[in-house]
Order: C-alpha cells, then sequence, then structure tokens
C-alpha cells in the first residue's frame, strides 16, 4: 500500500489544503514573512488549532524537498483524525464498556504505529492523543501500523487532563503504566477503562497521573529501568483483556 506524501510546500499549495478541509498537522513560516499570502494561511492555521514554527529561512530550505517553499511548509495528517465522540460511539455500537488507549507525548512514529497494531487486536475502542509534543498520523505511523489504522479511530486533543476529566464524566476509569504503581495484577482493570501511556523518555506527566484513578507497575527483573512505550502499552493492554474475559 502506498501512503500519501504528507509535505505540502508553497503559499497556493498550503492555502488549497486548508481550503479543502485538509487536517494539517502543523506549518512552518519563515521567521519574519508578514505578506497578504503569510497572514491568511497563519489566519486559517489559528482558526484550525493547528500549530505554527516560526523558523529561518535556512531551515526551511533544509526541509523542503522541492526547493519552492516560498516561505512556508506544512505536515498534513495521512488519515483524517476522529473524534472522541466517534470512538465513544464505536463502544455502543459494539455494546462493550469503552477501552481507549491515551497517549502522553509519544513522539516516535514507530512507536505510534506499533500501539495503533496493538490496541486493535486488542479490542481497544479508540487512541486519543495531544496536538502538541507528540507525533501526529504520518505516513510512517501509517505504515507501521499493517494497516490498523484503517480500522481504529484515533482522535486528537488539546488536553489530555480535560479530556480525562470529560471522559471521567461518561463513567471511564483510568490507569496509567509507572513504576511507582501498584502491581498490575492486583488491580480491577473491568469495566469502562481509559490506558495511559507516557512518553518514550519522561513516562506520564505529573498532571495526567494526578487524573489517574489507578498506577499500574510492570514487574521488571532486568538491569534497565523501563520498557518501549509500545511494549509497555501491549503488556498493560493485554492484562487487560485477561481481566475482560475473566
Amino acid at each position: 500500500m502506498r501512503y500519501e506524501e504528507l509535505t505540502i510546500e508553497g503559499r497556493n499549495a498550503v492555502l488549497e489544503a486548508f481550503r479543502a478541509g485538509k487536517t494539517i498537522d502543523k506549518i512552518f513560516v519563515q521567521r519574519g514573512s508578514q505578506d497578504g499570502p503569510i497572514k491568511t494561511i497563519t489566519a486559517k492555521a489559528k482558526k484550525a488549532d493547528t500549530i505554527i514554527n516560526y523558523v529561518e529561512k535556512e531551515r526551511l530550505d533544509q526541509m523542503s524537498q522541492t526547493g519552492q517553499h516560498q516561505g512556508v511548509i506544512a505536515y498534513a495528517a495521512a488519515y483524517e483524525y476522529a473524534e472522541v465522540e466517534d470512538i465513544l460511539a464505536t463502544a455502543t455500537e459494539k455494546d462493550e464498556a469503552p477501552f481507549i488507549l491515551l497517549l502522553d507525548g509519544i513522539e516516535d512514529p514507530h512507536n505510534l504505529g506499533a500501539i495503533i497494531r496493538t490496541a486493535h487486536q486488542a479490542g481497544a475502542h479508540g487512541i486519543i492523543i495531544p496536538k502538541r509534543r507528540a507525533v501526529g498520523l504520518t505516513a510512517t505511523v501509517a505504515k507501521t501500523s499493517a494497516g490498523a489504522i484503517n480500522y481504529l479511530p484515533v482522535a486528537k486533543v488539546t488536553n489530555l487532563s480535560v479530556t480525562i476529566e470529560e471522559l471521567k464524566k461518561k463513567g471511564l476509569w483510568f490507569v496509567c503504566a509507572d513504576m511507582d504503581g501498584d502491581l498490575m495484577y492486583n488491580l480491577d482493570l473491568k469495566g469502562p477503562i481509559g490506558l495511559i501511556i507516557g512518553s518514550e523518555g519522561e513516562g506520564v506527566s505529573r498532571l495526567v497521573k494526578e487524573k489517574c484513578d489507578f498506577v499500574a507497575n510492570i514487574p521488571m527483573y532486568g538491569q534497565v529501568d523501563s520498557l518501549n512505550a509500545s511494549v509497555a502499552a501491549g503488556i498493560m493492554a493485554y492484562e487487560i483483556v485477561r481481566q475482560r474475559l475473566n
């Protein structure tokens, strides 16, 4: 399967992408550019809650694949994002308690792709990622997911902590993986649940961790102090599967 090119270069091309309703994850704008087309692009980006990065021309020259960026480069999602309500609706349609993965700052596209693949196989109803400091649905993510991205909705939200609070009102409980938690086998992970997996380097952020109802420790016996994020997601997801089956 071929995946679409995600880099959009040039003022007209970027403008047309916004006008066509394309999901633009972020744009890079040449620092100091203030002419009409650039102002229009940045206005549309702000309206769409797209991340705007102001960089030097040299950075754009390095990023450009065509050599004709005209002071702006956009990165578009390989796949359209879902809404959180779409994920909940999927659980309702299947008459199942919601099972959602929330990823706190996963920046490696291979990890995100692997997590999407595992989550789909484990019967999760969707994944939620933050808009900032996290990888989006790039072509590498799509390829690494081995097709699972076509079946599992992924939503992008502005604030994970706020989203967790909103989902708690809908009856979900939340568990995150952390070394300081309780042994995961001793926790009751049945029912409507959100599984939170932290970033590759920092783990789950303090603000998000404080929102969790459970903190789960994955038993480890080696000399290194952590697991790859996608591996941790797989272990935790299948403990939830095991408990649901029982």
